[in-house]
């Protein structure tokens, strides 16, 4: 069994799914997968397609370095915005398999919510390129794991009306004993 960075609320009413050790960018899949935490599933496996399509953008906030800026920005109220397709892949897959997880749990697939998502830096691999007068350099990539918790939105429930005692000061009883009066003369 694999230990989860974060525990469900309610793990009858939530599902899992992971992936380890995934060659994908470390960088853009933090971004891509902060971009869609707490949005229902439905709503995020639509984002991610969009994303591929390029009709909407994810938006670049920890790791911006040399971001260009995108008008498809503006609706997360950032300037600086990119369209990683291979993580928006590799998300999708995951969300995929969660929802398939909760299917087979017998959850409401239609009522899910991302409760939990988390990408870690996975162990480099190395590569190395040559240069020239007879140099080496590395050639590394990022790899990552990846981890999704979906959740069963709780129903919200209306709060009865409380019916508050109000406490006056002896010049306020006055005052409003004074004003019936009035009002009664």
């Amino acid at each position: 069994m694999v230990r989860y960075a974060a525990v469900p609320n309610n793990p009858s009413k939530s599902a899992k799914s992971r992936g380890s050790f995934l060659r994908v960018s470390f960088k853009n899949t933090r971004e891509t997968a902060q971009a869609i935490n707490r949005m229902k599933l439905s709503r995020a496996i639509a984002y991610l397609e969009n994303v591929k399509g390029h009709r909407e953008a994810v938006p670049m906030r920890r790791y911006a370095g040399s971001t260009g800026r995108c008008a498809q920005g503006k609706q997360f109220g950032v300037s600086r915005a990119r369209w990683p397709e291979k993580s928006a892949e590799f998300l999708l897959g995951l969300l995929r398999n969660a929802e398939a997880n909760a299917d087979t749990k017998g959850l409401d697939n239609s009522n899910l919510i991302i409760s939990h998502i988390q990408v870690n830096q996975a162990p480099k691999q190395r590569r190395r390129t040559y240069r020239a007068h007879g140099r080496i350099n590395p050639y590394m990539s990022n790899p990552c794991h990846i981890e999704v918790i979906v959740s069963e939105a709780d129903e919200a429930v209306a709060k009865a009306p409380e019916n508050k005692l109000v406490k006056l000061s002896a010049k306020q009883r006055g005052r409003s004993l004074a004003e019936q009066r009035r009002i009664a003369a």
